[in-house]
Protein backbone atom coordinates (compact mmCIF):
# COMPACT_ATOMS: atom_id res chain seq x y z
CA UNK A 1 0.00 0.00 0.00
CA UNK A 2 1.60 3.43 -1.13
CA UNK A 3 0.09 6.65 0.70
CA UNK A 4 0.59 9.57 -1.29
CA UNK A 5 -0.10 13.17 -0.54
CA UNK A 6 0.03 16.61 -2.04
CA UNK A 7 -1.86 19.18 -2.58
CA UNK A 8 -3.10 20.24 -6.30
CA UNK A 9 -0.53 23.47 -5.83
CA UNK A 10 2.42 21.38 -5.88
CA UNK A 11 1.31 18.77 -8.71
CA UNK A 12 -0.76 16.73 -6.36
CA UNK A 13 1.22 13.53 -5.28
CA UNK A 14 4.63 15.04 -4.35
CA UNK A 15 5.17 12.80 -0.88
CA UNK A 16 4.80 9.16 -0.22
CA UNK A 17 4.90 6.93 2.40
CA UNK A 18 4.96 2.62 1.41
CA UNK A 19 3.03 1.09 4.36
CA UNK A 20 5.49 -1.75 5.82
CA UNK A 21 4.50 -4.94 7.59
CA UNK A 22 5.86 -3.52 11.28
CA UNK A 23 3.81 0.03 11.04
CA UNK A 24 1.04 0.08 13.38
CA UNK A 25 -2.32 -1.35 12.63
CA UNK A 26 -4.11 1.48 13.89
CA UNK A 27 -4.01 5.03 13.60
CA UNK A 28 -3.27 7.71 10.92
CA UNK A 29 -1.14 6.56 7.64
CA UNK A 30 2.14 8.51 7.54
CA UNK A 31 2.22 10.82 4.58
CA UNK A 32 6.74 9.80 4.51
CA UNK A 33 9.26 11.47 2.48
CA UNK A 34 9.03 13.78 -0.61
CA UNK A 35 10.09 12.49 -4.03
CA UNK A 36 12.50 14.09 -6.18
CA UNK A 37 12.99 17.47 -7.08
CA UNK A 38 10.83 18.37 -3.74
CA UNK A 39 11.17 19.86 -0.26
CA UNK A 40 8.98 19.69 2.66
CA UNK A 41 9.62 22.03 5.54
CA UNK A 42 7.73 21.93 8.87
CA UNK A 43 7.62 25.81 10.08
CA UNK A 44 6.57 27.55 13.34
CA UNK A 45 4.59 30.98 12.71
CA UNK A 46 8.04 32.81 12.58
CA UNK A 47 8.62 30.73 9.05
CA UNK A 48 11.59 29.01 11.40
CA UNK A 49 12.13 24.79 11.38
CA UNK A 50 10.77 23.48 14.18
CA UNK A 51 12.75 20.71 16.12
CA UNK A 52 11.57 16.86 15.08
CA UNK A 53 8.40 16.13 16.81
CA UNK A 54 7.43 19.11 17.26
CA UNK A 55 3.68 20.30 15.47
CA UNK A 56 4.16 22.81 12.74
CA UNK A 57 3.09 23.92 9.21
CA UNK A 58 3.58 22.10 5.73
CA UNK A 59 5.69 24.00 3.36
CA UNK A 60 6.40 22.43 0.06
CA UNK A 61 9.20 23.90 -2.07
CA UNK A 62 10.78 22.62 -5.53
CA UNK A 63 9.85 21.71 -8.90
CA UNK A 64 6.60 21.11 -8.77
CA UNK A 65 5.45 23.92 -7.07
CA UNK A 66 3.02 25.99 -9.35
CA UNK A 67 3.58 29.66 -10.47
CA UNK A 68 -0.02 30.58 -8.56
CA UNK A 69 -3.82 31.18 -8.84
CA UNK A 70 -5.21 32.29 -11.86
CA UNK A 71 -6.31 36.13 -11.61
CA UNK A 72 -5.90 36.15 -7.89
CA UNK A 73 -2.71 38.15 -7.04
CA UNK A 74 -3.78 38.14 -3.60
CA UNK A 75 -4.14 34.83 -2.49
CA UNK A 76 -1.03 33.37 -4.74
CA UNK A 77 0.92 36.39 -2.70
CA UNK A 78 -0.91 34.61 0.71
CA UNK A 79 0.22 31.05 0.11
CA UNK A 80 2.90 31.23 -2.54
CA UNK A 81 6.01 32.68 -0.15
CA UNK A 82 9.88 33.27 -1.12
CA UNK A 83 11.67 30.24 -0.19
CA UNK A 84 14.41 31.12 2.42
CA UNK A 85 16.00 27.95 2.71
CA UNK A 86 16.79 27.76 -1.79
CA UNK A 87 19.69 29.36 -3.24
CA UNK A 88 18.18 29.49 -6.76
CA UNK A 89 16.91 32.83 -8.13
CA UNK A 90 12.75 33.54 -7.09
CA UNK A 91 11.85 30.21 -5.67
CA UNK A 92 9.37 29.63 -3.91
CA UNK A 93 6.93 27.96 -0.95
CA UNK A 94 3.76 26.92 -0.82
CA UNK A 95 1.83 27.07 2.13
CA UNK A 96 -0.08 23.82 2.64
CA UNK A 97 -2.17 25.14 5.36
CA UNK A 98 -1.40 21.59 6.84
CA UNK A 99 -0.22 20.21 10.36
CA UNK A 100 2.43 17.72 10.70
CA UNK A 101 5.09 16.56 12.35
CA UNK A 102 8.12 15.25 11.27
CA UNK A 103 9.54 11.96 12.71
CA UNK A 104 13.22 10.82 13.53
CA UNK A 105 13.81 9.41 10.80
CA UNK A 106 12.38 12.17 8.95
CA UNK A 107 9.23 10.85 7.93
CA UNK A 108 6.26 12.85 8.07
CA UNK A 109 3.12 12.59 10.21
CA UNK A 110 -0.03 13.82 9.17
CA UNK A 111 -2.02 15.57 12.00
CA UNK A 112 -4.96 17.64 9.96
CA UNK A 113 -5.59 20.82 9.05
CA UNK A 114 -4.44 23.82 10.86
CA UNK A 115 -8.28 26.09 9.63
CA UNK A 116 -9.59 22.87 12.15
CA UNK A 117 -8.48 24.71 15.60
CA UNK A 118 -11.85 26.52 16.56
CA UNK A 119 -12.73 28.61 19.33
CA UNK A 120 -16.30 28.07 21.13
CA UNK A 121 -17.55 29.68 23.95
CA UNK A 122 -14.24 31.30 24.32
CA UNK A 123 -12.28 28.02 24.57
CA UNK A 124 -9.97 26.80 21.57
CA UNK A 125 -10.97 23.51 20.26
CA UNK A 126 -9.28 21.44 18.07
CA UNK A 127 -11.85 19.28 16.25
CA UNK A 128 -9.21 16.51 15.33
CA UNK A 129 -8.75 15.57 19.03
CA UNK A 130 -12.80 15.16 19.31
CA UNK A 131 -12.67 12.91 16.12
CA UNK A 132 -10.18 10.72 17.41
CA UNK A 133 -11.75 10.29 20.84
CA UNK A 134 -14.82 9.43 18.74
CA UNK A 135 -12.61 7.05 16.67
CA UNK A 136 -11.38 5.14 19.49
CA UNK A 137 -14.69 4.12 20.71
CA UNK A 138 -15.54 0.45 19.38
CA UNK A 139 -19.18 1.21 17.90
CA UNK A 140 -17.94 4.15 16.17
CA UNK A 141 -16.41 3.67 12.21
CA UNK A 142 -16.40 7.72 11.23
CA UNK A 143 -16.60 10.55 13.25
CA UNK A 144 -16.87 14.47 12.21
CA UNK A 145 -16.91 17.22 14.36
CA UNK A 146 -17.92 20.61 13.38
CA UNK A 147 -19.22 23.97 14.74
CA UNK A 148 -22.45 25.07 14.10
CA UNK A 149 -24.96 27.95 14.88
CA UNK A 150 -28.25 27.24 14.33
CA UNK A 151 -29.16 29.42 16.08
CA UNK A 152 -27.77 33.17 15.99
CA UNK A 153 -25.40 33.91 18.72
CA UNK A 154 -25.41 30.11 20.11
CA UNK A 155 -22.12 28.03 18.48
CA UNK A 156 -22.00 24.65 19.48
CA UNK A 157 -20.26 21.93 18.76
CA UNK A 158 -21.95 18.99 16.69
CA UNK A 159 -20.55 15.61 16.38
CA UNK A 160 -21.84 12.77 13.29
CA UNK A 161 -20.74 8.95 13.43
CA UNK A 162 -21.36 6.15 11.09
CA UNK A 163 -21.54 2.90 13.36
CA UNK A 164 -19.42 0.17 12.68
CA UNK A 165 -21.77 -2.86 11.01
CA UNK A 166 -24.01 -4.27 13.10
CA UNK A 167 -23.44 -1.92 16.24
CA UNK A 168 -26.04 0.11 17.71
CA UNK A 169 -24.82 3.59 19.01
CA UNK A 170 -26.69 6.24 21.46
CA UNK A 171 -26.15 9.39 21.35
CA UNK A 172 -26.19 9.43 25.06
CA UNK A 173 -23.28 6.98 25.95
CA UNK A 174 -21.16 8.51 23.17
CA UNK A 175 -21.62 11.63 25.05
CA UNK A 176 -21.24 9.84 28.58
CA UNK A 177 -17.84 8.26 26.84
CA UNK A 178 -16.55 11.25 25.31
CA UNK A 179 -16.12 13.08 29.03
CA UNK A 180 -14.70 10.81 30.32
CA UNK A 181 -11.72 11.43 27.78
CA UNK A 182 -12.17 14.56 27.51
CA UNK A 183 -12.84 18.16 29.32
CA UNK A 184 -16.35 19.36 29.42
CA UNK A 185 -16.13 22.22 27.31
CA UNK A 186 -15.07 19.92 24.11
CA UNK A 187 -17.83 17.21 24.67
CA UNK A 188 -20.28 17.85 21.56
CA UNK A 189 -23.75 19.13 22.90
CA UNK A 190 -25.64 17.41 20.17
CA UNK A 191 -24.64 14.07 17.99
CA UNK A 192 -26.16 12.85 14.74
CA UNK A 193 -26.20 9.05 13.65
CA UNK A 194 -26.01 8.42 9.83
CA UNK A 195 -25.49 5.75 7.57
CA UNK A 196 -23.05 7.98 5.22
CA UNK A 197 -21.18 10.88 4.87
CA UNK A 198 -22.59 13.63 1.83
CA UNK A 199 -19.31 13.49 -0.02
CA UNK A 200 -17.73 16.37 -2.00
CA UNK A 201 -16.65 15.62 -5.94
CA UNK A 202 -13.39 14.80 -5.00
CA UNK A 203 -14.73 12.01 -2.20
CA UNK A 204 -13.83 14.55 0.70
CA UNK A 205 -16.86 15.14 3.80
CA UNK A 206 -18.74 17.67 2.29
CA UNK A 207 -19.04 19.61 5.87
CA UNK A 208 -21.66 22.05 4.45
CA UNK A 209 -24.01 19.16 3.55
CA UNK A 210 -24.03 17.77 7.20
CA UNK A 211 -28.32 17.79 8.30
CA UNK A 212 -29.00 20.13 11.23
CA UNK A 213 -29.22 18.16 14.41
CA UNK A 214 -32.48 18.07 16.41
CA UNK A 215 -32.86 19.89 19.56
CA UNK A 216 -32.43 18.68 22.54
CA UNK A 217 -35.65 18.55 24.67
CA UNK A 218 -34.52 18.73 28.15
CA UNK A 219 -37.37 18.80 30.29
CA UNK A 220 -37.70 21.79 32.70
CA UNK A 221 -37.50 20.91 36.19
CA UNK A 222 -38.25 23.42 39.01
CA UNK A 223 -34.98 24.18 41.29
CA UNK A 224 -36.36 22.19 44.70
CA UNK A 225 -34.08 23.47 47.43
CA UNK A 226 -32.69 27.27 48.61
CA UNK A 227 -29.67 26.71 47.36
CA UNK A 228 -30.49 25.36 43.58
CA UNK A 229 -32.80 28.50 43.46
CA UNK A 230 -29.56 30.85 44.21
CA UNK A 231 -27.81 29.07 41.74
CA UNK A 232 -30.74 29.73 39.19
CA UNK A 233 -30.53 32.56 39.35
CA UNK A 234 -26.77 33.30 39.00
CA UNK A 235 -27.55 31.43 35.53
CA UNK A 236 -29.75 33.83 34.82
CA UNK A 237 -28.12 36.56 35.52
CA UNK A 238 -25.00 36.01 33.95
CA UNK A 239 -26.24 33.80 30.87
CA UNK A 240 -29.24 36.71 30.29
CA UNK A 241 -31.66 33.51 30.18
CA UNK A 242 -35.36 33.39 31.45
CA UNK A 243 -35.00 30.78 33.42
CA UNK A 244 -33.04 27.49 34.24
CA UNK A 245 -34.11 24.21 35.13
CA UNK A 246 -31.96 22.28 37.74
CA UNK A 247 -30.72 19.69 34.50
CA UNK A 248 -29.91 22.28 32.28
CA UNK A 249 -26.29 22.56 31.35
CA UNK A 250 -24.09 25.41 31.93
CA UNK A 251 -22.50 25.84 28.06
CA UNK A 252 -25.59 24.16 26.28
CA UNK A 253 -27.53 27.91 28.04
CA UNK A 254 -24.33 29.68 26.49
CA UNK A 255 -21.86 29.97 28.89
CA UNK A 256 -18.25 30.36 27.97
CA UNK A 257 -14.74 30.82 29.42
CA UNK A 258 -15.71 33.88 31.22
CA UNK A 259 -19.08 33.51 32.43
CA UNK A 260 -17.59 30.38 34.29
CA UNK A 261 -15.07 32.29 36.32
CA UNK A 262 -17.96 35.29 36.63
CA UNK A 263 -19.92 32.48 38.42
CA UNK A 264 -17.10 31.51 40.62
CA UNK A 265 -16.50 34.62 41.90
CA UNK A 266 -19.89 34.88 42.56
CA UNK A 267 -20.70 32.11 44.21
CA UNK A 268 -17.88 33.59 46.84
CA UNK A 269 -19.13 36.96 46.72
CA UNK A 270 -22.86 36.37 47.06
CA UNK A 271 -22.96 33.24 48.40
CA UNK A 272 -20.08 32.46 50.48
CA UNK A 273 -19.18 29.54 48.48
CA UNK A 274 -15.70 28.36 47.31
CA UNK A 275 -16.01 26.62 44.39
CA UNK A 276 -12.92 25.46 42.11
CA UNK A 277 -13.32 26.18 38.88
CA UNK A 278 -12.62 22.49 37.67
CA UNK A 279 -15.46 21.67 40.16
CA UNK A 280 -18.23 23.97 37.83
CA UNK A 281 -16.75 22.06 34.90
CA UNK A 282 -17.65 18.52 36.43
CA UNK A 283 -21.02 19.94 37.91
CA UNK A 284 -22.40 21.77 34.85
CA UNK A 285 -26.31 21.79 36.00
CA UNK A 286 -27.51 23.11 38.77
CA UNK A 287 -28.42 19.79 40.56
CA UNK A 288 -25.11 18.26 40.03
CA UNK A 289 -23.58 21.74 41.61
CA UNK A 290 -25.97 21.73 44.58
CA UNK A 291 -25.55 17.89 45.56
CA UNK A 292 -21.49 18.56 45.15
CA UNK A 293 -21.81 21.71 47.01
CA UNK A 294 -24.02 20.39 49.78
CA UNK A 295 -21.81 17.27 50.48
CA UNK A 296 -18.42 19.08 50.14
CA UNK A 297 -19.85 21.77 52.93
CA UNK A 298 -20.86 17.87 55.36
CA UNK A 299 -24.43 18.66 54.83
CA UNK A 300 -27.19 21.84 54.16
CA UNK A 301 -26.77 23.49 57.40
CA UNK A 302 -23.31 24.40 56.39
CA UNK A 303 -24.45 25.33 52.92
CA UNK A 304 -26.75 27.94 54.52
CA UNK A 305 -24.88 29.39 57.02
CA UNK A 306 -22.27 29.84 54.22
CA UNK A 307 -24.97 31.71 52.25
CA UNK A 308 -26.08 33.72 55.09
CA UNK A 309 -22.31 34.49 55.80
CA UNK A 310 -22.42 35.50 51.90
CA UNK A 311 -25.46 37.47 52.19
CA UNK A 312 -23.78 39.72 55.22
CA UNK A 313 -20.76 40.25 53.49
CA UNK A 314 -22.67 41.73 50.33
CA UNK A 315 -25.06 43.73 52.48
CA UNK A 316 -21.90 45.29 54.70
CA UNK A 317 -20.17 45.87 51.02
CA UNK A 318 -23.29 47.73 49.49
CA UNK A 319 -22.36 51.14 48.08
CA UNK A 320 -23.03 54.35 49.95
CA UNK A 321 -25.52 56.40 48.05
CA UNK A 322 -23.72 59.45 46.30
CA UNK A 323 -19.71 57.84 46.36
CA UNK A 324 -19.81 56.34 43.28
CA UNK A 325 -18.98 52.58 44.51
CA UNK A 326 -20.47 49.06 43.29
CA UNK A 327 -21.30 46.57 45.47
CA UNK A 328 -18.89 43.40 45.53
CA UNK A 329 -19.60 40.98 42.85
CA UNK A 330 -22.41 42.82 41.13
CA UNK A 331 -22.22 42.50 37.33
CA UNK A 332 -20.09 44.93 35.16
CA UNK A 333 -21.96 44.58 31.66
CA UNK A 334 -18.16 45.83 30.50
CA UNK A 335 -16.76 42.84 30.83
CA UNK A 336 -18.92 40.05 29.55
CA UNK A 337 -17.49 40.41 26.14
CA UNK A 338 -15.34 37.04 24.84
CA UNK A 339 -11.86 37.64 24.24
Amino acid sequence: LINEYGPTETVVGCCIHEVAPEDPSTGNVLIGRPIANTTLHVLGEDLRLVPVGAVGELYIGGAGVARGYLARPELTAERFIPDPFSAEPGARLYRTGDRVRRLSDGRLDFLGRMDSQVKVRGFRIELGEIETALLQLPSVREAVVVVREDRPGQARLVAYVVPRPEQAVDSSVLQQSLRQALPEHMVPSAFVVMESFPLSPNGKVDRKALPAPEMPQVAFVEPATELERSLAKLWRELLGVKRVGRDERFFELGGNSLTIVQLQGRLRTELGLQVALTDLFQYPTIGSLAEHLTSQQSGPDRVEQSQQRGESRRQNRAPVRGRGRRASGSRDDSDDSED
